[in-house]
């Protein structure tokens, strides 16, 4: 699976963030032609490398003409959701900036529909947010994972005073989440930072057994004398000893029998719009003899409330029922392969040894090469495993050309 994990020794913002992803191979031309589809005016992102105490990182500055400018939380996701960004960034970027609210609606004690955001809603920091959404989707990452964050000491100013650090915001996004803190002076996870890495990760503690494809490091600000103020994220294929990673996801679930068939398969396709890593219907029999739907959906916790949410908004049910489960899931990766119909991407399974489990040809390119070549479907699907088991060899090791 492909993971990204956060390693968060100097704490975390949401430009280091970037900074990071960019760093880490996202391309940063395509992340800057992304954010254009805000249609926001006003701001110019860049990006450079810098030195952080002996360590190269890539430095994100974004820069905008309404510094001060500060926004409610409904502007925000107005912004977001007027935008043409597509759905899977848009979902995540404006649950991002809801956690933000709900944060600052329980630090301040009022309703989050109120909530004025200073620092958070200027210009720079929805660059960040949804920049880092944006270098998420570049990078084909499917778990984030984080290392306890390091905080910073001392205090700091804000709009409403001076703050001990971590400032109150942070405490409530960081809730149940590993911090410390050390002798290094200064706010080292911002609210933008806590909120990104709060919301994408379902787990926190060490890095977990991978193969890393690419490492990034982005670059803070402010400097220290022999402490490097960077964030560094690392890459690759999650790699775990036992036959498949174990996982713990909740399982969200409600009947209906009362809604038409249009109104669940768009709840169906918000969903995975939302983040869901599964959606399914399943006929039931209801009270009164009545037939009816039990939709079910399988995600993370980050994912959770904003699914609940979605099928009280969009469904007729008025009670939403959910559940911890535990699932257990192989390493995977895409590779391309070429076979007498051309080149075929496929999805393969990996064991905890590294050996293939399971072979899946991609059924649009499988289907378009049948047509094409006008043969059956499946003597395109059986190539494509030959070619796959063929450059595996017997034991199955990694030996895939990747494409």
């Amino acid at each position: 699976m492909r993971t990204l994990y956060f390693d968060c020794f100097a704490g975390a913002s949401g430009d280091m963030i970037l900074g990071a992803l960019v760093a880490a191979g996202a391309d940063a031309r395509a992340l800057q032609a992304q954010l254009a589809l805000l249609d926001v005016a006003g701001f110019e992102l860049s990006f450079e490398t810098v030195d952080r105490s002996g360590i190269s990182a890539t430095h994100a500055l974004v820069r905008t003409a309404d510094e001060k400018q500060h926004r409610h939380l409904s502007a925000i996701l107005k912004i977001i959701a007027n935008s043409r960004l597509g759905e899977t960034v848009k979902a995540r970027a404006s649950r991002i900036f809801e956690r933000l609210g709900e944060a600052e609606a329980r630090v301040h004690n009022v309703p989050v529909e109120k909530i004025h955001f200073h620092e958070v809603g200027a210009l720079d920091a929805i660059v960040d947010v949804v920049g880092a959404c944006i270098g998420f989707e570049l990078l084909g990452v499917e778990r984030f994972v984080s290392s306890p964050l390091h905080v910073g000491s001392g205090t700091v100013e804000m709009a409403h005073g001076r703050f001990p650090v971590p400032p109150p915001a942070v405490v409530e996004l960081l809730r149940d989440v590993p911090v410390y803190a050390t002798d290094i002076k200064g706010e080292l996870v911002t609210p933008t930072g806590a909120a990104i890495i709060s919301t994408v990760c379902a787990e926190f503690g060490a890095l977990p057994a991978m193969r890393v494809a690419a490492t990034g490091y982005g670059a803070g600000t402010r400097q220290y004398k022999d402490f490097p103020n960077v964030l560094r994220v690392m890459i690759g294929e999650t790699v775990d000893g036992a036959e498949a990673a174990s996982e713990r996801l909740f399982m969200i679930e409600t009947n209906l029998d009362d809604a038409s068939p249009q109104i669940v398969g768009y709840a169906m396709e918000r969903a995975f719009a939302l983040g869901a890593l599964d959606c399914f219907l399943v006929p039931v029999q209801m009270k009164k003899n009545r037939p009816g739907v039990l939709i079910s959906i399988l995600c993370r916790a980050a994912e959770r409330e904003a699914l609940t949410k979605l099928l009280f908004e969009e469904t007729t049910t008025l009670g939403v029922r959910s559940y911890e489960v535990e699932r257990r899931a192989l390493a995977r990766e895409f590779v391309g392969v070429e076979t007498e119909f051309g080149k075929i991407n496929v999805k393969v399974g990996r064991r905890g040894d590294g050996s293939v489990s399971n072979v899946a040809p991609e059924f649009e390119d499988c289907r378009a090469a049948a047509v094409s070549a006008g043969v059956p479907l499946h003597v395109v699907e059986a190539a494509a495993r030959a070619a796959v088991y063929a450059l595996t060899g017997e034991n199955g090791k990694d030996e895939i050309e990747r494409s």
